[in-house]
């Protein structure tokens, strides 16, 4: 179906609720979402994908996609008024979040800002039905009086059934202060994609720096 191995790692574990991926840059992680999340619309009984991205240029990652060219049941699509991570003011991106969680439409690109704008105008429950994938997971931070995306990301999952597609390719901190505690991240299904793992992929590699 046009799956890289790792997105067939990834695709092996789409019923899990909570899924945590780890794997390099360039490995794919963002197809992999296209391929879970489509699965959880279609055949697992989910209503939106909110994908939440730390920077407006990460977004094009998770464009529009035409996956039947190779096989899979569906093709990923954004619409532009769904395209959250274009210039523009963060009032109207929330607003623009908030219509969509009760319009018609399932799928939505936002920063990790805006998400956090729009949560503050949102009980939990709000996530009911959804598929929540946070790019760049290693933002959220267990520390939840410090970081705010870590407190949301706790809150919905205490407060909804929202499925979470947690993507980094390095899990872990600058700080030093844990992604999630321990007690979160063992509600978390992982799937491990290392370095080695990608460079057994290439066929032809004709110089690595590292």
């Amino acid at each position: 179906m046009g799956m890289r191995e790792m997105q067939q790692r990834v695709f092996a574990k789409r019923d899990a609720q909570h899924l945590l991926v780890k794997a390099p840059p360039a490995s794919g992680k963002s197809r992999a979402l296209m391929f879970v999340a489509l699965d959880k619309l279609y055949n697992q009984g989910r209503k939106k994908v909110i994908v939440a991205v730390p920077e407006r240029s990460i977004g094009a990652s998770f464009s529009s996609t035409k996956l039947t060219a190779h096989g899979f049941f569906a093709d990923w699509e954004i619409k532009p008024e769904h395209n959250l991570c274009t210039p523009g003011s963060s009032v109207g991106k929330v607003d623009a979040f908030i219509k969509f969680l009760d319009g018609p439409d399932a799928t939505l690109v936002c920063t990790h800002a805006t998400l956090r704008f729009a949560f503050e105008k949102l009980a939990p429950e709000a996530f009911n039905g959804t598929v929540l994938a946070i790019d760049e997971f290693h933002h959220v931070s267990a520390d939840l009086e410090a970081n705010r995306l870590g407190a949301l990301l706790r809150e919905v999952m205490n407060g909804s059934d929202v499925h979470i597609v947690a993507m980094t390719g390095s899990y872990f901190r600058g700080d030093s202060v844990p992604v999630l505690s321990a007690e979160d991240e063992a509600k978390f299904t992982p799937v491990m994609f290392n370095y080695y793992d990608q460079l057994n992929g290439y066929d032809y590699l004709k110089s690595l720096g590292i």
